[in-house]
């Protein structure tokens, strides 16, 4: 991914410092360096110091940031990668138009780096459930799911397949609903929301040093948060279950107020322990889902169709998943998003 995306840096500047063909404008170069390593004072720099080509601001990012992580986990085979790739805009030209990868001859070359990268890596569990790993764009940034490439590898080889959408239900789950089965083709037949009890104490106020102390009070009132939860999946159309993953300190009372709540909603929570016991932890889990799978009750659809308008399905996020009155656009987003409709994005997810 680092490799890729800096062989993109360096044939932009390469073709400005050569004649510059394609008009780009380079204090409208968009596309940033990527290392894979967290170093601050990398984050602005200036390059092109010492007579070696137009003199610009730029920047790093970090690897796992790279818009080529986001395009690589999207891209369903060589051929597909290679064009989103040549797609990714690199910045503008002089006359304002969108310059593309493609336009600096980068996507054969850029994919060719790619190409063994591209394969799904197999590895297994400590009981040998053989998993996939493969791919992790942030999903502050980007779409936070692994590729679709490794999921439908897997979906060729197993009858139920597990995939991860992280960093909360509200941010990994609704991008994976709306960005990763959209464009992937995916119908998901169940959805697990994974929380813990000592989460729901310190929504309820609780301080860490006292997440060991029962306090069901506290587990009834951080209830609200998956609650919310819970009724964002729902609005996709996709059964919803509840595994909750065991403390040693978590209590039968506190369990007791999560199963009533949930039962309230219509659905079934678990207490699961397989850190401890391994599969034999999370049996009761896995079988409701199986079963849940086979109901065939999963009618999923997405928050918003791709004919909405680029604002509005911003509003339509803020809204439905965040519980946002409205939405208040600073008028350089709004240029840009106008922009993007001209363009032909609008039937983008956002």
């Amino acid at each position: 991914i680092t490799s890729a995306n800096n062989l993109l840096s360096a044939l932009i500047d390469n073709h400005i410092y050569w004649g510059n063909k394609e008009g780009l404008d380079p204090s409208k170069v968009q596309w940033r360096r990527v290392m894979d390593m967290n170093d601050r004072a990398l984050r602005q720099i200036v390059v092109a110091l010492g007579n070696n080509g137009q003199t610009r601001e730029d920047g790093f990012d970090i690897s796992v940031a790279s818009e080529v992580m986001a395009v690589f986990c999207l891209a369903t085979s060589l051929k597909n990668l290679e064009e989103r790739l040549g797609n990714i805009i690199i910045g503008q030209r002089f006359d304002k138009t969108f310059a593309m990868a493609k336009d600096v001859l980068a996507a054969p070359a850029m994919t060719a780096l790619l190409r063994d990268a591209f394969q799904p890596n197999l590895v297994q569990t400590l009981e040998q459930t053989p998993t996939l790993i493969h791919g992790g764009p942030f999903a502050n940034i980007a779409h936070g799911c692994n590729s679709v490439i490794a999921t439908k590898t897997a979906l060729g080889m197993a009858d139920i397949v597990v995939t991860e959408a992280g960093f909360g239900a509200d941010l990994g789950a609704e991008k994976f609903l709306n960005i990763k089965c959209r464009q992937a083709g995916l119908r998901p037949d169940a959805l697990v929301l994974v929380a813990t009890v000592r989460a729901l104490k310190m929504h309820g106020g609780v301080a860490k040093d006292q997440l060991n102390a029962e306090n069901v009070e506290a587990v009834r009132a951080g209830l609200d948060n998956m609650m919310r939860h819970i009724s964002n999946l729902q609005k996709f159309g996709v059964p919803v279950l509840v595994a909750i993953n065991k403390f040693t300190a978590d209590t039968q009372a506190e369990m007791d107020v999560i199963h009533k709540a949930c039962e309230g909603v219509g659905v079934r929570a678990h207490f699961c322990n397989h850190w401890a016991e391994g599969g034999a932890g999370a049996v009761t889990l896995a079988e409701d889902v199986v079963e849940t799978v086979a109901s065939g009750k999963a009618d999923y659809r997405p928050l918003y169709p791709d004919e909405m308008a680029l604002t509005d399905k911003i509003r339509t996020v803020a809204k439905e998943i965040y519980g946002a009155k409205d939405i208040d656009l600073a008028p350089a987003a709004a240029r840009k998003l106008a922009l993007y409709e001209q363009e032909g994005y609008g039937k983008l997810p956002v």
